[in-house]
């Protein structure tokens, strides 16, 4: 039972996962077509108290938190939500070819959000507008000379600190990219070259109405990826560690996206939705950003220690959103973000324990600049979010920001700023496996967040410290596929997140999440 538990283990945290490393790893010699059917149904129920944190609104006007609707005064709110996800897989007969599709359904949907007619007299749930999302759909083909995969595909790598397929049991987003690539093994070595449609820019539609046209290739945004990797599979990691042995893995990619010109007016937020456009939409952009990555895994029999750090460099010749209205000087960024994790003991003992650290550099700005939104007046000092360059006098961006699924806290960085940007954390963390019996085994894990801000001047409080914060977990685990999860978070906040009058209070948070791996 034990080996089958590891194996369960194993597959709920990193199934599918979709980095160069698991492109092409099931195509396997077959007489017949096969078909792979495999997924999760999540649904969660959650109770969040006091995340706006009792200390008053920013400068800008805006409470760190939503409030109750009917009772501003009040502390609680709740929520739940679900996902089905499933992963089709489909292969040819001889085994050379692979299709594969990532569908979510109900993504995310509130709970009681499509109540049908009046909501006190509503009896059933309607379908929400877009029920099913499509995440990924592509094909993989085994050449003599290696693996060439086209299509809608997961981007994973690394930790998933920079690119992140989503594929963790809480995990929200994650990426995909509309990719050809190579993929094939050379002097020991895994190399990969990948080239990604990151953007088209405004799409026009033809005679028949069946498909549309590219209205222009300078607005075309590209991306160009060169990896290569010294890794082995799970398996032979395991095979190694038994026989005493330890592994030592390690991965570097460099990355360039490109953008000539731009047409704002095919994505800013306007009243009405522009139906056509015409030259005078097009104006200058000259975008470049190169992104350098490198991920090291050390495995021993009883001890992982996994890291990943990255470099990102860009430029914008022209910031301006409005043809016609330019703007003196280029917005420059550079950015650093690093991750390391640690684990003493196996995934089968009864106890593990290890420290993570982060950082991810910051701008000197105010805000965080996690999610700044397009056309949004510039932050003041004290405001917990908002753009990090404001021409003419600012032109950096120098925060770097975590993927949001990569995920640290429960409540500061996942809940209030969004992701890890502008800071550094250390996480203490243990694991103890309370029972073992039957198909399944009940674990209790928590961790310790300390956290601290990079720039003072980007926190509410002007203050680089910016809380502790406690997340205990209680999971059981079936090997048939059946998972529970009660997880509690208290933030225990400190001067980076005090109000210009008042000090910012204890803020908690109590989730139920049920997992059904298929």
């Amino acid at each position: 039972m034990k080996r089958g538990l590891l194996v369960l283990l194993l597959l709920a945290n990193q199934a599918r996962a979709t980095g160069f490393t698991d492109l092409g790893q099931d195509i396997a010699p077959r007489r017949g077509t096969g078909i792979s059917l495999d997924g999760s149904l999540r649904t969660r129920g959650e109770a969040l108290w006091n995340l706006d944190l009792d200390r008053g609104l920013t400068p800008s006007g805006q409470a760190l938190f939503p409030t109750p609707l009917g009772d501003p005064g009040s502390q609680l709110l709740t929520h739940a939500d679900m996902r089905l996800r499933t992963d089709l897989s489909i292969y040819a007969p001889g085994g050379g070819v692979a299709v594969k599709v990532r569908l979510d359904v109900l993504d995310n949907v509130t709970q009681g959000s499509t109540a049908e007619g009046i909501p006190s007299a509503s009896s059933t749930q309607t379908s929400p507008d877009a029920p099913i999302h499509v995440r990924r759909a592509y094909g993989e083909a085994l050449t003599p000379f290696g693996l060439v995969v086209a299509g809608r595909v997961g981007s994973q790598w690394g930790l998933g600190m920079l690119a992140n397929g989503g594929d963790c049991a809480d995990c929200d987003s994650g990426d995909s990219a509309d990719r050809v690539a190579f993929i094939t093994p050379l002097a020991g070595l895994i190399w990969a070259l990948a080239f990604d449609l990151s953007a088209s820019g405004p799409v026009g539609a033809r005679k028949d109405g069946a498909r549309g046209i590219d209205l222009g290739r300078s607005d075309d945004v590209h991306s160009v990826t060169l990896a290569v990797l010294s890794w082995r599979n799970d398996r032979a990691r395991r095979r190694r560690a038994r026989a005493g042995k330890s592994t030592f893995e390690w991965g570097a990619y460099f990355s360039h996206r490109w953008q000539s010109d731009d047409v704002p007016a095919d994505y800013l937020p306007v009243a009405q939705p522009r139906m056509s456009f015409s030259a005078a939409d097009v104006m200058a952009r000259g975008f470049r950003a190169t992104a350098l990555d490198g991920w090291a895994r050390l495995t021993t029999p009883r001890l992982r220690i996994e890291a990943e750090a990255a470099l990102l460099i860009a430029t914008v010749d022209q910031p301006s959103l409005i043809p016609g209205v330019l703007l003196d000087g280029p917005v420059r960024s550079t950015q650093i973000g690093a991750a390391l994790e640690s684990e003493y003991g196996r995934a089968q003992d009864r106890f593990s324990a290890g420290l993570d650290l982060g950082f991810a550099s910051g701008d000197p700005a105010p805000g965080f600049g996690a999610f700044p939104q397009v056309g949004a007046a510039a932050p003041q000092p004290g405001d917990l979010d908002g753009a990090q360059a404001s021409p003419p006098g600012d032109l950096r961006v120098d925060n770097f920001r975590f993927h949001p699924d990569y995920r640290v806290d429960r409540i500061l960085f996942h809940e209030l700023i969004g992701t890890v940007t502008d800071a550094f954390y250390a996480r203490p963390h243990a694991r103890v496996t309370l029972l073992r019996g039957g198909p399944g085994e009940l674990r209790a894990a928590a961790a310790a967040i300390a956290s601290f801000a990079v720039e003072p001047t980007s926190t509410p409080g002007n203050a680089r410290p910016l809380g502790v914060e406690l997340d205990p977990t209680l999971l059981y685990e079936s090997r048939d596929g059946f998972q529970i999860a009660f997880e509690y978070a208290l933030l225990v906040p400190l001067a980076g997140l005090d109000g210009s009058t008042q000090s910012a209070t204890v803020a908690q948070l109590a989730r139920l999440r049920l997992g059904y791996l298929f």
